[in-house]
């Protein structure tokens, strides 16, 4: 669906990210986005501790922070777009053509785009050098499967992942295989559906009373509306929005709905909804201070149910959260 030359499936997304890691020797340069969901962040943070490898978090939307980024000895970049779960949109060519303009280096240009699919965009067509999917999420799109996966063109990086890869026995297993592929039989008509979804409910709760601000790409109001447009990326179906409240009213939110689960993940069939900050805590406050991101936002990852239903869930929720 990329079309790609080569593919590596993994047991969870993170063990396909933890591949591409093992790439990297003690004394390289390690670069990531500077917002990530909660678990790769850890797992790049500790990984990279523990490997004597250096790390740096940059902002992908800015081309000075990334260009200042970079160092003699840096080997990977990581981005992720939309950002989970600011949504903020990174401009791949752009990065892939400042990345590869190191060519003495040999700087590998990861993108993770789990939340797009290869459905709504393909990086390698925008010269990255290998995606990322964490397999979990929208490809699978039933729940019921823990899955990462690793996309390229470049057969030298292949070769080398497929040699880790059996060294390591990081392997999908067979069923979980079958599961994922019965997934991608209705990637289409489900990414239509959620993006849809996501879009009439961010429009509804943008224009709710008891709603400080809404964050989706195919909304007007969104700072990169114009380049969400222009590279793809302003079909989500993810949903950002802060309470005109307090964090107890955000809790009371979640906990009156019926048709939206509780959960920390994203891009089953069903709609799920959580406040970000307890999945991504942190000691020096990054969601809040960096990314606005506070205890009465919640993220919405829209299913693909009826939309009046989700919308009167919504509605009823709001109501007795605010009485």
């Amino acid at each position: 669906m990329d079309k790609a030359k080569h593919c590596l499936v993994y047991p969870s997304g993170c063990s396909a990210a933890t591949a591409l890691l093992n790439l990297l020797k003690p004394g390289e340069h390690y670069m990531a986005s500077n917002e990530n969901y909660g678990g790769p962040r850890t797992l790049f943070e500790q990984y990279c501790k523990n490997q004597g490898i250096e790390i740096d978090f940059f902002d992908p939307t800015d081309t000075k922070s990334i260009e200042a980024t970079i160092k003699p000895n840096t080997r990977l970049v990581w981005v992720e777009s939309p950002s989970n779960p600011c949504l903020k949109i990174s401009d791949i060519a752009a990065i892939a053509k400042i990345v590869h303009s190191r060519s003495n280096q040999e700087i590998i240009f990861a993108i993770d785009n789990t939340i797009m699919t290869s459905y709504f965009q393909r990086p390698l067509e925008m010269d990255a050098d290998v995606i990322f999917y964490s397999l979990t999420k929208y490809m699978n799109g039933h729940n019921d499967v823990l899955g990462g996966a690793l996309v390229t063109n470049d057969t030298p990086l292949y070769d080398n992942l497929k040699a880790n890869q059996i060294s390591t026995g990081s392997l999908l297993s067979p069923f979980d295989c079958y599961l994922v592929n019965r997934g991608l039989k209705t990637l289409s008509l489900r990414m239509t559906r959620h993006c849809e979804n996501a879009l009439a409910v961010a429009t509804y709760l943008e224009s709710h009373p008891k709603i400080r601000k809404v964050t989706h790409p195919g909304l007007p109001s969104h700072p990169q509306y114009e380049l969400a447009k222009k590279v793809g990326s302003n079909r989500a179906g993810i949903v950002l929005a802060q309470l005109n409240g307090t964090v107890a009213e955000a809790k009371k939110f979640i906990q009156n709905l019926s048709v939206f689960v509780c959960s920390g993940s994203i891009g089953s069939f069903g709609s799920m909804i959580l406040i970000p900050t307890y999945l991504n805590r942190s000691d020096d406050k990054t969601f809040e201070e960096t990314f606005g991101i506070f205890d009465d936002t919640v993220r919405l990852s829209v299913g693909i149910e009826n939309i009046d239903d989700l919308i009167e869930d919504l509605d009823q929720a709001l109501k007795k959260a605010f009485e």
